[in-house]
C-alpha cells in the first residue's frame, strides 16, 4: 500500500474508530492494495490513510492479529498474514464452543452435511499413505476398546484425528477448516455420549470401519452414506437427551 493514497472511505455512522480500522484495513486486503506477506505502512501514515487517531489504530490492528489477519513481529512491524483459512476459521471454533447446550445438536446437523460431503470428496482420491493413517488410527482404537477399562479421551481423540485426515483429503482447505471448528465441541459431547452409553465407543469404531472401507474402496457414494448414518448416531443421540447432554461430565 502506498503511504500516499488513503483508503477508501470506511467511515459510517454510528460504528467506532476501531471498527473503522478494521473494515479499512479489510477493504485494503479485498482491493489487492495489501498482499499476504505485505508489511502494513508505519502507525502515523496508516492512522492518516485511515482517518484516524494511534489508538483506535492499534486497537483495530490487535483485533485483526487476534482474528489471524495480521500478525505483530517484534522490531519488524505489523504484517499481513498467509490468510489461511484454517487460521482465518480457527476463532470459529470459540463461537461454537460459547453455544447454549440446548442447540449442540444444531452444530452436529452442520457437522453431518460438512462431514458427509468431505467423505465423498476424499473416497475419490485419498492416498495410500493417509489411508495407513486413518487404519493405524483405528487399529489403536480396537486395541484400546479390548481393555478392561479403556481410556474414553484417548479413543475420543483418535475418532477425532480419523475424522480430520478425511476432511483433509477432501482437497477443500476451507471445508476442512470449517469442520476443524467443530471440533473441540464435538470431543466433549462424544464424551459425554461415551459415559452415559457404555457401548457408544464400540459402535462407532465399527461404523469407522465401514467408513474407512468405503474409502479404501474409492467409492464416493458408499463413503457418503456411511459418514452420514454414523452422524446421524450422534445427532440423535443429542436431540434425544438434552437434559443429560447439559448436565453430564
Amino acid at each position: 500500500m502506498s503511504p500516499g493514497k488513503a483508503a477508501p472511505e470506511p467511515r459510517t455512522a454510528g460504528i467506532s474508530q476501531t471498527d473503522v480500522v478494521v473494515q479499512g484495513i479489510r477493504q485494503l486486503i479485498i482491493d489487492g492494495r495489501l498482499q499476504p506477506g505485505d508489511r502494513l505502512p508505519i502507525e502515523r501514515d496508516l492512522a492518516a490513510a485511515l482517518g484516524v487517531s494511534r489508538n483506535p489504530l492499534r486497537e483495530g490492528v490487535r483485533a485483526l492479529s487476534i482474528m489471524g489477519v495480521l500478525e505483530t513481529r517484534q522490531g519488524a512491524g505489523t504484517y499481513v498474514t498467509t490468510l489461511d483459512p484454517s487460521m482465518l476459521l480457527a476463532p470459529m471454533g470459540f463461537v461454537v464452543d460459547l453455544q447454549d447446550v440446548s442447540g449442540t445438536h444444531h452444530l452436529h446437523a452442520v457437522r453431518r452435511v460438512l462431514e458427509t460431503e468431505a467423505a465423498a470428496l476424499a473416497a475419490r482420491d485419498i492416498t495410500a499413505e493417509r489411508l495407513a493413517a486413518a487404519e493405524e488410527l483405528l487399529r489403536r482404537n480396537e486395541a484400546e476398546l479390548a481393555l478392561p477399562e479403556p481410556d474414553h479421551e484417548t479413543v475420543i481423540e483418535n475418532d477425532i484425528a480419523f475424522h480430520r485426515i478425511i476432511a483433509e483429503a477432501a482437497g477443500n482447505p476451507v471445508l476442512a477448516a470449517l469442520i476443524h471448528a467443530l471440533g473441540g465441541r464435538t470431543m466433549r459431547d462424544r464424551l459425554r455420549r461415551s459415559i452415559a452409553q457404555p457401548s457408544a465407543d464400540g459402535t462407532a469404531h465399527r461404523e469407522h470401519l465401514s467408513i474407512l472401507a468405503a474409502l479404501t474402496a474409492h467409492d464416493p457414494d458408499r463413503a457418503r452414506t456411511r459418514m452420514s448414518a454414523h452422524l446421524f448416531t450422534v445427532e440423535d443421540y443429542l436431540r434425544d437427551r438434552p437434559a443429560a447432554t447439559d448436565t453430564e461430565g
